[in-house]
């Protein structure tokens, strides 16, 4: 049996071992999840050659050599209503309200079914625009990616899977700078990946620093300093590690499929820019596995392996293409008629550092170069003999399909075969980020990303919801203590994230990028004290490397720090906070794997604090709400909350709720999400006023006693400073000073808040309206 390691094997139960619906385990190691993947991509093979090819298949995935994505590894060869496609890109969303609420319906389906999606709001009008059938003004794209967003937060995708959404906007969009700063609320938007559609024609302008236009629909809304909004997309990504940017124009001119589609978006993490209703499925061969001689002088990537193993893993992601279930019909028309896969590589820095050679190096470029066009080479060419076996996509166009950029860059024998036979499959390649994938695989590194650090300790959450601490090794580190003595000196070629310059970061990226059709997720980490200067040109360097897109993730105050390194013990021994949700890779972040970034916030014996009375009209007793803080980083912040009342009818859920909110509190962070939680709290027999102002629940009222609380002690900004917030029609009233009445019940959500405006009942609860 395979060895895996505490958290690989906790992985692949949580994840990927098949269990029956009383939920007992099916499959008894991972070798029989190997054998179900196998048989079920086997499936669509003659039978007369079907246990040849499953034997073929299994032999592909032993020693974790090549990696099918995870969808692929859970819903392979099970009864499961779920796709086995990673990626998808929405259709193109119209400018209506009935379209925009069609795709909302669509857009949910997909995320149900497990995969992720992208989409470009760039159709829809900007802010403020005029909508002539209604005669009314629009409210523009971000407020539907409001939307979007609150549907993707509940759903809970297959495989508990939390959706993963990518949201694009065109950099000419006159709603781009409202675009560009959305991510500065910590709660805004937070499913979504946004990456700014930048143009060639944009690049020039900031070149230039020429004026340039935001339009819509062949109007100019106003013009602005090109180079004024490039510097407003670095700093807020600076400050908040989003948007990133694709370079479309790039994007499409690169399209092996340009002469029948037009790319808007890409999938969550970037790594496959697809049209409307595109799909695409993924798998990795792994690196690390093919180095033979590791650590030795001689060591070196077995290219002779690559060569044998890339065609077998084509062949089965083509096969995967019709196991799949598809959400949409629309998308499997579009996934059957270009026959997209996006086979890539992962384990490549633990591959570099087993040859010896330091990521980001012009050695390690020399050597990740050379790699890639064997890569590539294999993987042309493998897709041209099942073209020859199988004919080829169906949108196949020979003369058009030959004079592709990156067609025209294969060897000349690869674009023989293509000329010969026609290629099987439109986009044959792609770098996924591979997440619990490479964990799976004994914590090899993931994708193209350099080691993030060599050993740190994860928390994974047991099905009993208890916490096991799991000590997690680089693939790398493991086999050279293993070899070496678990006290051996690391050498140079151990080179971790932190010791990474960001121009290293791009040549690597852009060296894979070189090789790659379709194209490669990354994400720059950079420190959090890099300075501004040293930082602020990443995105043109990208550019100027010819890469496809760009991300960077810097540590900040309003994300936080998704990655995390701290030095415990005597050892002085570096540990990690793995990934979790970010640019690059939302969708990698799931339930069971990633669960806490630090360990609660010790308790001190004193704590300073306050306690607010709160009178609820239902209650014949008052609710006392105690907040108590903690001084960190020179900053005081809320630790605990204690909610008592004598009435005992809300003992059960105030104890709860006491509970749960100090809970996170005391985790740190940016922790001002539960006061619009609670402020979102909606009674359905009604709520009150208090104070001139109507509260639609008691929890909402405590959401604003800790809301003030934090206020008061500096933890939030004042209300007035907070965007987006404004008075009610009858708070209005009330200061101008006309007479007010007060609210009566609403026959459709039973608030107590219909009030008389405009010559119409309206309900300031529910939005329900009544004119007379």
């Amino acid at each position: 049996m395979t060895e895996l390691s505490a958290i690989s094997r906790r992985i692949w139960d949580m994840k990927y071992r098949l269990h029956g619906e009383d939920g007992a385990p099916v499959e008894k190691s991972v070798e029989d999840s190997w054998a179900r993947v196998a048989r079920a991509l086997a499936e669509t093979e003659n039978e007369d050659t079907r246990q040849q090819w499953r034997d073929v298949f299994y032999s592909a995935m032993e020693g974790f050599r090549f990696m099918p994505a995870g969808r692929i590894m859970a819903g392979a060869g099970t009864s499961r209503n779920v796709t086995l496609f990673n990626c998808f890109v929405m259709g193109e969303i119209p400018d209506d309200m009935g379209g925009i609420f069609a795709h909302l319906r669509e857009a949910a389906l997909t995320l149900q079914q497990g995969g992720g999606i992208g989409y470009d709001f760039s159709t829809l009008r900007p802010r403020g625009a005029y909508v002539h059938g209604v005669g009314a003004d629009a409210s523009g794209p971000l407020s539907f990616m409001d939307v979007w967003d609150a549907m993707c937060r509940t759903i809970m995708s297959a495989g508990s899977r939390r959706g993963a959404m990518m949201g694009t906007l065109r950099c000419d969009h006159p709603d781009i700078e409202a675009f560009i700063e959305a991510k500065h609320e910590p709660d805004r938007l937070r499913m979504f990946n946004l990456s700014v559609l930048v143009t060639d024609a944009f690049i020039r302008a900031v070149r230039e620093d020429a004026e340039w236009p935001l339009m819509f629909g062949g109007e100019v809304f106003r013009t602005l300093r090109a180079r004024d909004l490039w510097d407003r997309i670095m700093r807020a990504t600076y400050d908040y590690a989003e948007p990133g940017v694709i370079f479309i124009d790039r994007v499409n001119a690169a399209n092996n499929l340009w002469y029948c589609e037009e790319i808007h978006a890409t999938n969550p993490c970037g790594e496959q820019p697809l049209p409307p209703y595109g799909a695409c499925l993924l798998g990795s061969i792994n690196l690390a596995a093919l180095v033979k001689r590791p650590f030795e002088a001689e060591a070196r990537l077995d290219l002779d392996a690559l060569a044998e193993l890339v065609p077998t893993a084509v062949r089965m992601l083509d096969n995967a293409i019709d196991c799949s279930r598809f959400p949409l019909p629309r998308q499997e028309e579009e996934a059957r008629a270009k026959r997209r896969i996006g086979l890539g590589v992962t384990g490549l820095a633990d591959a570099l550092i087993m040859c010896g050679l330091t990521y980001g190096s012009r050695e390690a470029v020399s050597a990740t170069e050379t790699w890639m066009h064997a890569f590539r080479r294999a993987a042309y060419l493998a897709s041209a003999e099942l073209a020859k076996e199988r004919g080829p996509f169906p949108l196949y166009d020979k003369e058009k399909y030959l004079q592709g950029e990156t067609i025209q860059a294969l060897d000349a024998d690869v674009r023989e075969a293509i000329a010969t036979h026609g290629i099987r499959n439109g986009l044959v390649t792609s770098v996924a980020p591979t997440g619990t994938i490479s964990i799976l695989a004994n914590n090899v590194s993931s994708g193209l990303e350099p080691v993030y650090s060599f050993s740190y300790t994860r928390n994974v959450l047991m099905p009993d919801g208890k916490r096991r601490k799991e000590e997690v090794t680089d693939y790398a580190v493991a086999r050279y203590r293993k070899r070496f003595g678990k006290d051996a000196e690391l050498p140079d070629s151990f080179i971790a994230v932190e010791k990474l310059s960001p121009s290293a970061h791009v040549v690597m990226q852009a060296a894979v990028q070189g090789f790659i059709d379709s194209s490669v997720s990354k994400t720059i980490n950079v420190p959090a004290d890099i300075p501004f200067e040293a930082f602020k040109d990443v995105y043109m360097q990208a550019y100027d490397l010819g890469c496809k897109g760009c991300t960077t993730y810097r540590p900040n105050p309003v994300t936080g720090a998704v990655l995390e390194t701290r030095t415990d013990g005597e050892d002085g021994e570096t540990r990690a906070g793995p990934p979790a949700i970010g640019q690059g890779n939302v969708e990698e972040a799931q339930a069971g794997d990633v669960v806490y970034m630090t360990e609660p916030l010790e308790r001190p014996e004193v704590l300073p604090g306050r306690t607010y009375k709160l009178r609820w009209p239902e209650s014949d007793h008052a609710i006392y709400i105690t907040l108590n803080d903690v001084v960190q980083d020179g900053r005081r912040r809320p630790f605990e909350i204690f909610i008592n009342s004598k009435n005992m009818e809300h003992y059960a859920w105030t104890v709860a709720l006491t509970r749960m909110i100090s809970a996170v509190f005391r985790r740190g962070g940016d922790v001002s999400f539960v006061v619009e939680e609670l402020k979102a709290v909606f009674d359905p027999r009604g709520g009150a006023w208090l104070h001139g102002r109507y509260k639609p629940s008691l929890l909402a009222a405590i959401g604003e006693v800790i809301e003030q609380h934090m206020i008061d002690i500096g933890f939030l900004p004042e209300r007035a400073e907070v965007a987006g917030k404004s008075r009610t029609t009858e708070q209005h009233r009330r200061a101008v000073g006309e007479e007010t009445t007060p609210p009566r019940q609403c026959p459709k959500c039973g608030a107590a808040a219909v009030i008389y405006q405009e010559g119409c009942d309206l309900c300031t609860s529910c939005g329900y309206s009544r004119c007379g």
